[in-house]
C-alpha cells in the first residue's frame, strides 16, 4: 500500500513540478520557498462555476477563488465581505448592502490588459440573476425561487450600493447569502468563456486559478491583490499557493497524509479509526505530538424517518391493502426510547458526534437549548409501554428498516436493541439513490435519513416537516396545523429571541408526534499537520485557507 501510495504522490508532483516549473522535487510542502498548502479531494470536482456547487469538493475550492457580499466567521455569524455593511428595511423585505470599492477581480484574458477591474453592484446583479437563469440552470436557484420580488429582486442603486428586494421577510436570507452559489463573477468571463467558465473560474478570491488536470490534480495560487487583512494590517492570503490531489481511496489518503504526503485530512476512514481515535472521540496519545487534532458541531442531522401518511409503501406499495403501522404515534415513540443513543455513538463511532437527545435540530445552531427542548433517551421500560398502548400486534405485523451499506452497522445496532421491547425489525440495504427516489416516492414507511443545513439558522431543518413542502425535503408527509403556523410566524419574525422561542414550541411538536427518530449531531473531524497554524474548524465544514500558515 505505501508503494502505490507514493507512486501517487510522485505523479502528482511530477505533474505539479511541470506545470510551476519548479526545479526541485521534494516530498515538503515548501517546494523551494513557496509554500503551498496540499489536500485532497477524494470525490472529484465537477465544476469550478460557483454557479454550480452543489457539493463539498466544489464548494471548497469555489470558496478560495470567490467572495459573495457576506461571509460566515467559525461561529457561523454573518460577516461583511465584499459589503462592509447593509440595512434591513422595517418590513424585512428589502436589504441595502454598501459594496467596498477595493475589491477587485483576478488578472484575467477576459479584462482589457488582462487587468482585473474593481468590483461594482451590477456585477452582483449579474451574477444573481445568472442564478435564477433557467439557461444556466443552476441548481442553487432554489435560494431565490418564491423568496425574491417577482419585478425586479436585484437592483444596483449606485456602483458600490445593491439592493436586494425580497416577496416577504426571511430572516435566513442573510445566511443564504454567504452561501457559494451567491459569489460574484464578472460578466466579461462568462461572454468569453461560455460553460467553460467552469475550468476557466475568475473570482475575487484569496487564490487564483493556476492549472487544473481534472482527476489529477488543481493548482490555486496567491492572489497578490486581495483586499483582506489580518488583525495587525498584514495582508491575506499567507500561503503562496493550494495543492489538490484526487485520490478517490479515503484509505491511501489517510496513508497519504501519515507519510506528510498531505497537509490536512477532512475526517477518516472508517477501517482506521480505532487507530486514531478514543472511545470518546479523542486522539490516541502517541499521536498527539503528530497531528493536530480540530473538532467542532457539524450541522448535520442522523435520524431514522416514519411515513405518516397513509399511503402504501415499500412492499405495501405492491399490497394496496397494507396498514402503515407507523400512523401510531405510540408506536413512533416507542422507537424512540427503545435504543442507547450514547452506546451507539460509543461502539460505532468512538465518541464522535453527540447523542440526539434535544430534538431534530442539531446542537451548534444558536437556537439549540437542551434545556428548553427535551427530547428521547434510553428508557426500556417506558418502550415497552407504549408498544403496548400502541395495540401493535407484533404477531402478525411486518416491520421493515430501509437504509444503506454505509449506515448498515447503526441500523442493525438500533434494530437489535428493539428486539428487548419486543419489536422484530428486518434491515433491508438499498442502493443510496434507489432509497432516496423510495422516500421522495413515499414507498418506504421506515428508512434511514440525514439533514445537513446549506445556512445556519434552524429554519433549514423546519423545514423539513412543513406540508406545504413537497418530497422532498418533507420525506415523512408531515402535517401539523400548528407547527405549519408557528412555522410561518417564524419566517416573518426578525428578532432573534422571539423566532429562537418559536423555533423551540415547533421542536417541542415534533419530539410529541415524533415523525422521525433522531440518532445523533455529527461533528467535523480535522487532522493537519504540527506545522499548519491558523486551520479553524466550524459547523457547515467550510474550508477557509486565507488565514492558514505553514511553519
Amino acid at each position: 500500500m505505501k508503494r502505490q501510495t507514493g507512486f501517487i504522490y510522485l505523479l502528482f508532483t511530477i505533474y505539479y513540478l511541470l506545470l510551476t516549473g519548479c526545479n526541485s522535487c521534494s516530498n515538503s510542502n515548501n517546494s523551494g520557498n513557496k509554500k503551498f498548502f496540499r489536500y485532497n479531494q477524494s470525490s472529484n470536482i465537477a465544476s469550478l462555476d460557483p454557479a454550480f456547487s452543489k457539493d463539498q469538493s466544489t464548494i471548497w475550492a469555489c470558496n478560495q477563488l470567490y467572495n459573495s457580499l457576506v461571509a460566515l466567521d467559525d461561529n457561523l455569524n454573518t460577516k461583511p465581505s465584499i459589503a462592509k455593511s447593509w440595512e434591513i428595511s422595517e418590513d424585512g423585505k428589502i436589504y441595502t448592502f454598501h459594496l467596498r470599492t477595493d475589491v477587485k477581480f483576478h488578472h484575467n484574458e477576459c479584462f482589457e490588459a488582462g487587468k482585473g477591474r474593481p468590483v461594482n453592484a451590477n456585477d452582483v446583479v449579474f451574477s444573481f440573476k445568472r442564478i435564477i437563469d433557467p439557461k444556466v440552470a443552476s441548481p442553487g436557484a432554489w435560494i431565490f425561487n418564491n423568496s425574491v420580488d417577482s419585478l425586479e429582486p436585484f437592483k444596483a442603486l449606485d456602483d458600490s450600493t445593491f439592493q436586494l428586494k425580497l416577496l416577504k421577510p426571511f430572516r435566513p436570507m442573510l445566511g443564504i447569502l454567504s452561501m457559494q452559489y451567491c459569489s460574484v463573477i464578472p460578466e466579461e468571463a462568462i461572454k468569453k468563456y461560455g460553460t467553460d467558465f467552469r475550468a476557466h473560474p475568475v473570482g475575487t478570491g484569496p487564490f487564483m486559478f493556476k492549472n487544473w488536470k481534472e482527476g489529477t490534480a488543481l493548482i490555486l495560487v496567491k492572489n497578490e491583490n486581495y483586499f483582506e487583512k489580518d488583525e495587525q494590517g498584514n495582508a491575506l492570503p499567507y500561503l503562496d499557493g493550494i495543492k489538490i490531489s484526487f485520490i478517490d481511496n479515503k484509505k491511501t489518503e489517510y496513508l497519504s497524509f501519515k507519510q506528510k504526503e498531505l497537509d490536512f485530512i477532512n475526517s477518516i476512514d472508517a477501517s482506521y479509526i480505532d487507530e486514531v481515535l478514543e472511545e470518546d472521540g479523542s486522539m490516541k496519545p502517541e499521536l498527539k505530538d503528530k497531528f493536530n487534532l480540530l473538532k467542532t458541531p457539524y450541522l448535520n442531522t442522523e435520524y431514522l424517518g416514519f411515513l405518516t401518511s397513509p399511503s402504501p409503501s415499500g412492499e405495501g406499495a405492491r399490497r394496496a391493502d397494507e396498514v402503515n403501522p407507523y400512523l401510531n404515534k405510540k408506536l413512533r415513540q416507542a422507537i424512540n426510547y427503545g435504543f442507547d443513543r450514547r452506546e451507539m455513538l460509543k461502539y460505532l463511532r468512538n465518541g464522535v458526534g453527540k447523542p440526539a437527545e434535544s430534538g431534530f435540530t442539531p446542537f451548534g445552531l444558536p437556537s439549540f437549548d437542551a434545556d428548553k427542548v427535551k427530547g428521547y433517551t434510553y428508557n426500556v421500560e417506558k418502550a415497552k409501554q407504549l408498544v403496548k398502548e400502541s395495540g401493535f400486534d407484533k404477531a402478525n405485523s411486518k416491520l421493515t428498516l430501509y437504509t444503506n451499506e454505509t449506515y448498515k452497522e447503526y441500523a442493525l445496532f438500533i434494530t437489535k436493541q428493539l428486539e428487548n421491547i419486543g419489536l422484530n425489525i428486518k434491515v433491508e440495504i438499498s442502493q443510496p439513490s434507489i432509497l432516496r427516489e423510495w422516500m421522495s416516492q413515499g414507498k418506504v414507511q421506515f428508512f434511514r435519513g440525514s439533514w445537513l443545513a446549506d445556512y445556519p439558522d434552524a429554519e433549514n431543518y423546519f423545514a423539513v416537516f412543513y406540508s406545504k413542502n413537497g418530497s422532498p425535503p418533507n420525506y415523512t408527509r408531515f402535517n401539523n396545523k400548528q407547527f405549519d403556523a408557528l412555522y410561518e410566524q417564524a419566517l416573518m419574525e426578525n428578532y432573534d429571541a422571539k423566532r429562537f422561542a418559536l423555533y423551540h414550541q415547533m421542536e417541542n411538536i415534533l419530539i410529541e408526534e415524533a415523525p422521525v427518530v433522531p440518532l445523533f449531531y455529527d461533528e467535523v473531524l480535522r487532522f493537519s499537520q504540527k506545522n499548519i497554524e491558523g486551520l479553524t474548524a466550524n459547523g457547515l465544514n467550510l474550508l477557509n485557507l486565507k488565514s492558514v500558515k505553514i511553519k
